[in-house]
């Protein structure tokens, strides 16, 4: 396996990050998840724009885009597969052991690994946890997933594939990794960004191409929404079949059969949009 490490292609399993690097010491960095088959990403620029504006919230000076993009063809080239993951890390770099950056600049580490396509439905869960709709890392895309991993971890223990968040409002937010929509009335609504929630890439173009509403909704909108589902780059849209104890009989509905059907067609038609 090839990755791109600080400005070329090396071997993967002798690559190497200083033990002194600020993504791992602290938290310091930020990422992007990009889809790509066969060796073509999809959204790229959107993921790209996104990740310059998760390294501008952090303080981060501002990746070079150009730099980026040779890296992430350099690693699609050299690790060809049907479906995978495209995973661009840019952290603050070597840097003393606490919250102060050191002087030697970011690092851009750019890795793709194998994935297969998600089923249609999945399971989900609801988790005591709070997102801070008013934190300093609201909105970005930052590697300090702790919180993640551990609901997550709780998801698999309850044969969930996620687990969704309120905010401290006690609206409905995100999951861990992606975005979530309901049906009411044969509508389908999401929660604002303004909510706490990442502004996804595949939730974007599902708003754009679907007509969803972004609105506040409480977070027992779970137990009476008709439908419910998911997105997210590897899930593009994924129905739920269950949420804790609640069983959602027939999904995908009629609804997120029909946002599925519209965003594989409007996918395919664009590798870019």
């Amino acid at each position: 396996m090839k990755i791109w490490l600080d400005g070329g292609l090396q071997d993967g399993e002798s690559a190497r990050v200083s033990v002194f690097d600020h993504g791992l010491t602290v938290g310091d960095g930020v990422f992007e998840t990009v889809k790509a088959t066969d060796g073509r990403p999809f959204a790229l620029t959107r993921h790209l724009d996104r990740l310059a504006r998760s390294a501008s919230g952090l303080g981060l000076p501002e990746p070079d885009r150009d730099e980026v993009r040779r890296a992430c063809a350099a690693v699609l080239e050299a690790n060809p597969m049907p479906l995978g993951r495209l995973r661009i890390t840019y952290t603050g770099g070597h840097g003393p052991l606490g919250s102060d950056r050191g002087q030697g600049g970011p690092t851009l580490l750019v890795a793709l690994g194998e994935s297969a396509r998600r089923p249609d439905s999945t399971a989900v869960i609801t988790v005591p946890w709070t997102r801070n709709e008013r934190g300093a890392l609201t909105g970005l895309k930052t590697t300090s997933y702790a919180e993640n991993v551990v609901a997550l971890a709780r998801a698999r223990e309850r044969d969930g594939s996620e687990a969704l968040f309120a905010n401290t409002a006690g609206q409905l937010c995100e999951g861990t990794g992606s975005n979530v929509f309901v049906v009411l009335d044969g509508e389908i609504h999401t929660p604002p960004v303004s909510s706490g929630c990442l502004a996804g890439i595949t939730r974007a173009l599902t708003v754009e191409w679907t007509g969803a509403r972004e609105t506040d909704l409480p977070f027992d909108v779970l137990e009476r929404a008709e439908e419910v589902f998911l997105t997210s780059t590897l899930r593009d849209v994924q129905a739920v079949h269950r949420v804790d104890g609640r069983a959602l009989r027939g999904a995908p509905g009629p609804v997120t059969a029909k946002a599925m059907r519209i965003f594989d067609e409007r996918a395919g038609d664009d590798l870019d949009p």
